[in-house]
């Protein structure tokens, strides 16, 4: 089964930092590639940043030079360092694993950036 935990969500003044993590399990994590979406009140989710598993990136252009994702492998746990956090990156934030067919998702943690 399944199954991906985020956590480090919560309230920062714009200008801050805050650091999410996703564990996974039940995936060959360190073959998997991993990705972070945001979803906002009355938006469609889109993606954040992705990372696979040899470690290349790509990343919306809202958050390049922002956002860092990154993964440990050993931990199978996938991070998205948020800096200068702005209030539009106010968003219920979801890890992500896809695998052929199916598509996992985390419970979600919730950012919010204050003006």
């Amino acid at each position: 089964q399944v199954r991906l935990v985020e956590s480090g969500g919560g309230l920062v003044q714009a200008g801050g930092s805050l650091r999410l993590s996703c564990a996974a399990s039940g995936i060959r994590f360190s073959t998997n590639a991993m990705g972070w979406y945001r979803q906002a009140p009355g938006k469609q989710r889109e993606l954040v940043a992705a990372i696979v598993s040899l470690g290349s990136t790509n990343y919306a252009d809202s958050v390049k030079g922002r956002f860092t994702i990154s993964r440990d492998n050993a931990k199978n746990t996938v991070y998205l360092q948020m800096n200068n956090l702005k209030p539009e990156d106010t968003a219920v934030y979801y890890c992500n694993a896809p695998r052929y067919p199916d598509n996992y998702w985390g419970q979600g943690t919730q950012v919010t950036v204050s003006a």
